[in-house]
C-alpha cells in the first residue's frame, strides 16, 4: 500500500555492487541494515483502449541513466496539457465551471485545527557522513549487526507514511457526496484521482522512513479532515503494515508488503496487497498500487518513478484503468498518467490525464484515440491538484501535511498507547536534530528488534488487526478508539523501552 509506498531510498557515495547487494539484501529481508524504504509506504500521450487493456510492465527493461530527471513540477505541460499546471497562479484558470458549487466545499468544511507548519529548530548541526568510511570500518563483520546512522532517515515511520496516502481525503468526501446524488461516474473519477494523489508526496523524498518495531502503532485523529486513521505493524517476516480509516461516509483499509528485485544500479519494488474503499451505501471499490523503481543507486542523482497499470474495480457501475507511464531516458515530460472509465459493457465514459505529482483532469467520453485528447482539452475539468510545499522546506522535503504527522501536542502523550510512533525515541531525537542520541537509540531498538522473528514464531499476534478467513489480508478488529477513550493500555507493551538481559530471547 500505502505506505505503500510512498517509498524512497537513501544511498550515497560510490559503493561497490557487492557491498550494496549485501546491504540491500538485509534491508529487504527487514534486517536492521536500513538502506531501502518500504513502500509508503514514489511513449506517447495518445493511448488507445487496447493499450490500456493490454499493458504489461516489462520487468526486463533496464534504465541506464546516470542522472535523474530535472524537476518539471513547476514547468508547463507540453502539448495538450499545457494549461494544466499546478502553481498557485493558475488556480483561477482551472475549469470547474460545471461543478456544483456545493461540491467544491466538500471536504473543506470541517472545523479548523491549528497544526505546526515546520519541524522544531535543530539542536545540533548535522555532521557529514562518509558511507565508505563506515563500510570500510565494518569489513569482515556481520552486516545484520551494522546499524546505519540516522542521517539516511527522515523523522517519520512507515506507519505514518501510510497516512500520507490520505492527504487528499477530500476527494473521498466528494465521492460520497456524488454517490448520494446518484452520479456514480463522478464518484469513480474522484476515487481514481485519489488513487493517483497518494504518489505526490514521494517526489523529491530521498530519505527513508524508520522501519516500525513489531507491534508499533500510529493513530491520526484529524477532525479538520473529518477522519480517524490507525495503523499497526502486523508482521515482521514478511514485513506487513495494516491500516484502517473511518471517514465521512466511507471507510478505507489496506495492508502492504513488498516484493523487491535488485538490479545493481536500481531496485524495483512491487507492492503486494489491496486497497479497499467502502461507502456507507455498501458499494466497494478496490485497487492495487503500481510498481516503484529507485534509480542511480551507484552514480548520479537518486530518483524514483512509479509505473504500471492500476485497475479500480468493485461493486460499482463503473471501473477505471490508469496507466502510469514509465519514464525513459529521453523523456522531457515525466510522471504522466492516463486513464479511462468504462461501464459494464466496456464503453468508455470518460478519459483522464495528468501527472502523479501534479494534477489530474478528465473529459467526458472516449478521447483516448490518437489526437482526440488534444482536440478535447478545452473541455477538461480539474479533479485534483497537489498542495504547494512549505516555504521553509528542509532536506527531507516533507509536504505541509507530512510535517504535522509526528507532532506531539500538549496533553497528547498521556492519551497515546506506549506503542505509538510519536513516542519512538530515535525518531523524536532525529526530528529535533539530536543526531548522537538518535543514533544511540536507533542502535538499541534495532538490537531489540532482532527478537521479533522469534516472537512471531512463538505465536505473537497483532493487537488491533486480524487476518481475514481464507485470506492473507488483515482487517481492523476494532476497539482501539474505545481503549483510548478509557485510557486502557494494559495489553500494550512498552516496545520502545529497555529490556533486561534476563528477559531477552536467546
Amino acid at each position: 500500500m500505502l505506505s505503500a509506498a510512498k517509498k524512497t531510498v537513501s544511498l550515497a557515495a560510490r559503493l561497490s555492487n557487492a557491498v550494496i547487494s549485501l546491504v540491500l539484501e538485509r534491508e529487504l529481508k527487514n534486517e536492521p541494515v536500513s538502506l531501502v524504504a518500504e513502500e509508503h509506504f514514489r511513449a506517447s500521450w495518445c493511448f488507445s483502449n487496447e493499450d490500456l487493456e493490454n499493458t504489461v510492465v516489462d520487468e526486463s527493461q533496464r534504465h541506464t541513466e546516470n542522472e535523474g530527471p530535472n524537476d518539471l513540477r513547476n514547468e508547463k505541460f507540453s502539448g495538450f496539457i499545457s494549461e494544466g499546471t499546478a502553481t498557485e497562479s493558475d488556480d483561477e484558470n482551472e475549469r470547474e465551471d460545471d461543478i456544483d458549487p456545493s461540491i467544491k466545499s466538500v471536504g473543506f468544511n470541517y472545523p479548523r485545527v491549528k497544526r505546526r507548519k515546520s519541524l522544531p529548530d535543530p539542536v545540533e548541526k548535522e555532521k557529514s557522513v562518509s558511507l565508505w568510511s563506515m563500510i570500510k570500518d565494518n569489513i569482515g563483520k556481520d552486516l545484520t549487526k551494522v546499524c546505519l546512522p540516522v542521517y539516511f532517515n527522515e523523522p517519520l515511520s512507515s506507519l505514518q507514511e501510510c497516512f500520507e496516502d490520505l492527504e487528499y481525503s477530500y476527494l473521498l468526501d466528494r465521492t460520497f457526496e456524488w454517490g448520494k446524488r446518484g452520479n456514480t461516474l463522478m464518484r469513480i473519477l474522484n476515487v481514481a484521482a485519489f488513487a493517483v494523489s497518494g504518489y505526490a508526496s514521494t517526489e523529491g523524498r530521498i530519505c527513508k522512513p524508520f522501519n516500525p518495531v513489531l507491534g508499533e502503532t500510529y493513530e491520526a485523529d484529524y477532525p479538520d479532515k473529518g477522519l480517524r486513521f490507525f495503523s499497526e505493524k502486523v508482521s515482521h517476516h514478511p514485513m506487513v503494515v495494516a491500516c484502517h480509516c473511518d471517514g465521512t461516509g466511507w471507510k478505507f483499509w489496506a495492508d502492504s508488503n513488498l516484493k523487491s528485485k535488485f538490479w545493481g544500479r536500481w531496485i524495483q519494488l512491487d507492492p503486494v496487497g489491496v486497497l479497499t474503499l467502502q461507502f456507507d451505501d455498501g458499494k466497494i471499490l478496490q485497487w492495487s498500487k503500481v510498481t516503484t523503481s529507485i534509480y542511480n543507486l551507484i552514480l548520479g542523482k537518486l530518483y524514483c518513478d512509479h509505473y504500471g497499470t492500476m485497475r479500480i474495480e468493485g461493486s460499482a457501475e463503473y471501473s477505471c484503468k490508469l496507466k502510469f507511464k514509465e519514464q525513459s531516458i529521453i523523456d522531457r515530460n515525466p510522471h504522466q498518467v492516463h486513464g479511462i472509465v468504462q461501464d459494464k459493457s466496456g464503453k468508455t465514459m470518460a478519459t483522464m490525464f495528468g501527472k502523479w505529482e501534479e494534477s489530474m483532469h478528465y473529459v467526458m467520453g472516449d478521447c483516448s484515440g490518437k489526437g482526440k485528447l488534444s482536440e478535447d482539452m478545452s473541455g477538461a475539468q480539474l479533479l485534483w491538484k497537489w498542495s504547494k510545499p512549505p516555504g521553509n522546506a528542509t532536506k527531507y522535503n516533507l509536504t505541509r501535511f507530512a510535517v504535522t504527522l509526528n507532532e506531539l501536542t500538549p496533553g497528547m502523550k498521556e492519551k497515546l498507547p506506549p506503542t505509538d510512533s510519536r513516542l519512538r525515541p530515535d525518531q523524536r531525537y532525529l526530528e529535533n536534530s539530536e543526531f548522537e542520541m538518535a543514533n544511540t537509540e536507533k542502535l538499541r531498538l534495532e538490537q531489540r528488534q532482532r527478537q521479533a522473528r522469534k516472537m512471531q514464531e512463538r505465536g505473537w499476534k497483532p493487537r488491533w488487526f486480524t487476518k481475514e478467513k481464507g485470506s492473507e489480508a488483515y482487517r481492523y478488529k476494532g476497539g482501539y478508539w474505545e481503549a483510548r477513550e478509557r485510557g486502557s493500555w494494559d495489553n500494550c507493551p512498552d516496545i520502545f523501552g529497555h529490556i533486561d538481559s534476563d528477559q531477552q530471547i536467546e
